[in-house]
């Protein structure tokens, strides 16, 4: 199985031919579309890592049923197939056998790290409300949304990384780290969002600037951007960096030979706040992203201080 992560199976003991290429398929999925997750993920003992590709080949699975763009469906079909995709997640997670590949590598590692179900079913409920909501008024409002498509990420991450303090004191910064990767998405990406037809930045926030759904749609549509708008978005890129400060002190409570990859995580998706800066936040019509210089200078580090923590850890 070449670039499939063989080693890392190994590692993992998935020996199971199918369950391998299952996780192989959702490491894939990691590799192709989530460069810096896979990127911090690489900073992660071996045997863990097969685990973190599951979370993410399912997430990215389910996102892409109401999310993919050349798919011209009407939103009732995409409806119906999340439905059938949450049934068949409760019955792989009750341990029948699926087809799917990334509920039966998903379904596999939730057993292995006994991670609350519920988490995957909040984060359902999110895909769903995608088919069905296309903007938010408030913080408070988006955040049941959040919740689901980003705050669990980070709780069903913690069985993985391992924690150096009772679970549930490391659950708030993991939640909060989780969101702020969202809102970090939400900012970069509001330009594609529009063309699925969704704000998902808050539309009360930004009319406090003096910005609306048509003066957004006019910038992207024109490749222009607007005074109001930059200072609408100076305002989130602050918020936003807030959740980030009440985030990271949960990076010191996670086990030494998983700080590094959430470390390097949390300095490149924070980075990209930096690259909107640069750009003077006109980004409804360009995509920032962090240059490939500066992640290699954060994870390089990284690296250095995973393997020092592996080799005390021995």
């Amino acid at each position: 199985m070449p670039g499939s992560g063989a080693a890392e199976l190994d590692a993992a003991g998935v020996t199971d031919p199918a369950l391998r290429e299952a996780y192989a398929t959702c490491r894939a999925l990691n590799a192709a579309h989530g460069r810096t997750y896979f990127l911090a993920t690489r900073l992660l003992p071996a045997a863990r890592r097969p685990a973190v590709h599951a979370l993410y080949g399912f997430a990215r699975y389910a996102d892409e049923i109401v999310d993919d763009l050349d798919d011209d469906r009407p939103i009732e079909e995409k409806a119906a197939e999340l439905d059938g995709l949450t049934a068949d997640l409760e019955a792989a997670l009750d341990g029948a056998p699926t087809t799917v590949p990334v509920l039966a590598a998903l379904a596999d590692t939730a057993r292995r790290y006994a991670i609350d179900r519920r988490h995957f079913t909040d984060f359902m409920v999110s895909m769903r409300m995608d088919t069905t909501v296309t903007e938010y008024a408030t913080f408070d409002d988006l955040g049941v949304y959040v919740h689901g498509s980003a705050a669990v990420i980070g709780l069903q991450m913690l069985p993985i990384l391992g924690t150096r303090v009772p679970r549930a004191e490391a659950e708030p910064p993991a939640a909060a780290l989780g969101v702020a990767f969202q809102l970090t998405n939400f900012l970069r990406d509001i330009g594609e969002d529009l063309d699925r037809g969704r704000v998902y930045l808050p539309t009360g926030e930004l009319a406090a600037f003096g910005v609306d759904r048509e003066l957004l749609t006019w910038c992207r549509r024109n490749r222009r951007s607007d005074p109001r708008v930059r200072s609408a978005l100076a305002h989130l890129v602050a918020h936003t960096r807030g959740i980030y400060r009440e985030a990271q002190p949960g990076i010191a409570m996670l086990e030494p030979v998983s700080r590094a990859c959430v470390g390097c995580a949390f300095t490149l998706y924070e980075g990209i706040l930096d690259e909107i800066e640069k750009v003077d936040f006109d980004v409804l019509h360009r995509r920032v992203a962090v240059p490939n210089r500066r992640r290699a200078a954060v994870a390089l580090p990284g690296l250095a201080r995973a393997l020092t923590a592996r080799a005390l850890t021995r």
